[in-house]
């Protein structure tokens, strides 16, 4: 019998014994909460308030696009963000061309006063840019996408 009791008794041990891993997974949890409670109580400490508080860029359709920005007097900068041999291959009549890569560093070309349309290839590249203006404090900031959607719809390119 008392092999058994030892037994029981050992049994009953380990059933009271906690988990550590359920206990720092109990812990973690409750952390996050906390976290979780300070930073809704103060939106203005979270980064996601600064983010909702700067206007993104506006997607544009090609054709809103011609339609938009080909009226008289409506003044903009369209910049084909690919590389300079792509550009050369062929780009919107009216683009320059400062590849994503470089647009950080060529804010200077790129006044803060009249919308800026960015496009790229495919749309990729155009909304990072489009990210960089933004956070460099820009606004009036449009993503025309990319090339092949311009194409697809007949729009003209030029040399």
């Amino acid at each position: 019998m008392t092999k058994k009791r030892s037994k029981s008794s050992r049994t009953q041990k380990t059933a009271n014994r906690i988990n550590p891993l359920i206990l720092v997974g109990v812990v973690a949890a409750l952390a996050v909460v906390i976290v979780g409670a300070v930073l809704l109580s103060n939106p203005t400490a979270t980064p996601a308030a600064a983010d909702v508080a700067a206007p993104a860029s506006q997607l544009i359709r090609p054709v809103a696009y011609t339609e938009q920005f080909s009226a008289p007097g409506e003044d903009h900068l369209l910049i084909d963000v690919r590389t300079p041999q792509e550009f050369a291959s062929g780009h919107i009549h009216g683009a320059i061309n400062i590849p994503v890569e470089e647009i950080g560093q060529r804010l200077s070309e790129v006044p803060q006063d009249k919308p800026i349309v960015l496009y790229c290839r495919s749309g990729n590249r155009s909304n990072q840019a489009s990210g960089i203006l933004v956070n460099a404090g820009y606004t009036g900031i449009y993503d025309l996408g990319g090339i092949i959607d311009w194409q697809a719809q007949g729009l003209p390119l030029e040399s």
